[in-house]
Order: structure tokens, then sequence, then C-alpha cells
């Protein structure tokens, strides 16, 4: 295998804040400083035969850390052309992220960065990194390791000693180490002992190729409830939905629907639907349980689904479903089209 002409070049960590970094304070886990010099001692701490193996890296930090929790749509569009602007220059970008959203930002920068010819590794911790018992720098390690696999060519998550599709990724646990999952889709790779392995076939560089084609909206007019996520409930009334996709403001919403597809068989529901759908308002559904997909109209129940417009998300986890309508809304596309790209995959998500 010929290495490409980027190979030679460092890695980026990009700290952009997040457990991880925290130290303890009297009011409770608070931001800290100096993260480049932390992580090496931290990475400087390991077997030789571990430390010798990682690629040589640079570390930056964003000029604004934000704690994950509050993100929102234009901290992504931020996040990645921050990466488009300094990839070129580097063999890989490791991301270091708080973790409640870390598996949302994995969705959005797949979207924005679509046709990656090198590996953009994601990655946190439960723990901050001098913590007793910490995740930290074994995520950090896993990262790295895999940041320097050439064959990896897309948004990936790595956390307790597995690579996940980012845009397949989901957060599962509060406290446990690992916290993430990818309910629908085999993981990329994994730790064992101390190899790094990647599964030949999983990964988008041996099923969507092309040329980085980096997609860069701007994610704004989004950012304050242009789309919606709505779960169903049971009880749920026609008048609780329109209050939602009536509004002006709203351009798009994820329904979370029942099993493989279900709603209740209420007229007035139907209705808003349709009514939101003609508008032109972007509106897709998944389950609301996290293994399988939807297929609407294989019982009565959903028929109103298909009747109304929405857009069938099949196995898309709600991060990479909601992520993508906000993605396909910001962009200056007719509606067809937007319907069209939201039922192909882009990414791997579905």
């Amino acid at each position: 295998m010929i290495a490409p002409p980027f190979a030679n070049r460092p890695v980026l960590v990009l700290y952009t804040g997040g457990t991880l970094g925290m130290i303890p304070s009297a009011l409770g886990l608070a931001p800290a400083g100096d993260i480049e010099a932390r992580i090496r001692r931290k990475l400087d701490g390991l077997p030789p035969s571990r430390r010798n193996r990682l690629p040589e890296f640079v570390v930056e930090t964003v000029s604004e850390p934000i704690d994950s929790s509050a993100v929102t749509p234009h901290d992504w569009q931020r996040l990645a052309a921050i990466i488009a602007d300094k990839i070129a220059s580097h063999a890989a970008i490791v991301v270091l992220h708080g973790t409640d959203t870390l598996a949302w930002s994995a969705s959005s920068l797949a979207y924005q960065l679509q046709g990656l010819d090198r590996p953009v590794v994601i990655t946190g911790a439960m723990y901050p990194l001098e913590a007793e018992g910490s995740d930290a720098l074994d995520n950090i390690e896993l990262a790295l390791r895999f940041a320097a696999r050439e064959e990896l060519q897309e948004v990936a998550l790595a956390f307790s000693g597995r690579l996940l599709r980012g845009v397949r990724s989901r957060k599962i646990h509060t406290e446990a180490h690992d916290a993430f999952a990818s309910p629908n889709y085999p993981i990329l790779g994994e730790r064992v002992g101390e190899d790094f392995v990647i599964y030949p076939g999983r990964c988008l560089e041996t099923q969507q190729r092309g040329a980085p084609r980096f997609e860069s909206p701007d994610y704004s007019p989004l950012a304050r409830g242009g789309v919606a996520r709505i779960a169903l409930w049971p009880g749920l009334q026609a008048w609780q939905l329109e209050a939602w996709l009536g509004d002006a403001r709203v351009r798009g919403a994820l329904l979370e629907v029942w099993g493989g597809g279900n709603i209740p068989p209420d007229p007035q529901l139907i209705e808003v639907l349709a009514m939101a759908s003609g508008e032109g308002k972007l509106i897709a559904a998944i389950s609301q349980c996290p293994f399988g997909g939807i297929a609407p109209g294989q019982y009565a129940a959903g028929q109103g689904l298909l009747q109304a417009g929405v857009l069938v998300g099949d196995a898309m986890t709600p991060e990479a479903a909601m992520t993508k309508l906000v993605h396909l809304l910001a962009q200056p596309l007719e509606e067809q089209e937007r319907r069209r790209r939201f039922l192909t995959p882009l990414v791997g998500e579905r």
C-alpha cells in the first residue's frame, strides 16, 4: 500500500472542552488549562511498547471551549469549519469533546465533511484526565492509534476500546466507561491487546469513495429551534402536535414513533402532519426503539405516516436523523431534492 502524501504530517488533537480536561474545584468539576502538557505527561507514562506506536501529534484548543451540554448547531458548524481549514496540513484530526453531545457532533461533522480522505476521530472521557480510574488516557491513546490508520476515511468515534461510525453512534450510559454504542451497525474496529484492528469492508473507504466535497452551509438560522424533535406518547393530541409544527419558525421535525413505524390512527394527527409536509416542512420518522428500523405501512397504524408525506428514517439514530435534517434545511435546495437526499445514504448513516 502506497502511503498518501500527507502520511508524514502530524495528527492534530483539537480540544473543544468537556470532562476530559476538567479538574476538581470547590464548586465541582471545572475547566482547566494547559491541556497539551497534561496529555503529553499522561501519554509519557505509557509502557514504551505502546508509547512508541503513537503517531506524532500537535495539540490546539479552540478559542472558546464549551460544555457539550450547551452545544448548538452553530457550534457544529464552527467545529467543522476549523477542521476543514486545518485538515490539509495534518494526517488526521482527533477531536476531544464532552460526552453529553459527542454523538451529535460526530453525526453533524460527518455530513459537513463528506468525502474525507483521512481520519477524523472524535473522543472524550467519562472522568477527568487526572482522576483515579479515569478512562481519558485510554480513549486518547485509542483515538490517536486509529487516527494513524490510512484506511479510515470518515468521521469515527473512539471510546472504551472500540471504534464506531460517528453517524451511527449513541451515548447509552451516564456513568460506565463503555458509554457509547452503535445499535444498528457493526463496530469499525477495536483494541485487541496491544493491537488496534480495523475490520475490512465496514468503513466508508470501501463503500463511498469520492474527492473531498465538504459542505459548509450556514446553520445559524436553524440554531434556535428550526428543527423539532417530537417523541410520541400515549394520549398525544393533534393540537399538541400542531403547536410544534404549525409554528412558522419550525422548518422540519423528527418524529420518534412506535415500534416498526406506528402512530395513533387519529385523522386529526395525520392531518397536522400532512399540512406541515404540504407547507414544505421536512418531516422524518424513526422508531423509539434503539434497535431496528421502521417500515410504515406494515401495520395499518403506520399508514398515516405514508399518507402524510413523512420521510422514513429506517434505522437511523436520532442524532443522525436530526443533524441530517438540519444540514439539508440549511442548504438552498428544492424541496424534492431535500427529500431525495434525506432518503439517500450520504455518509453511511442509513
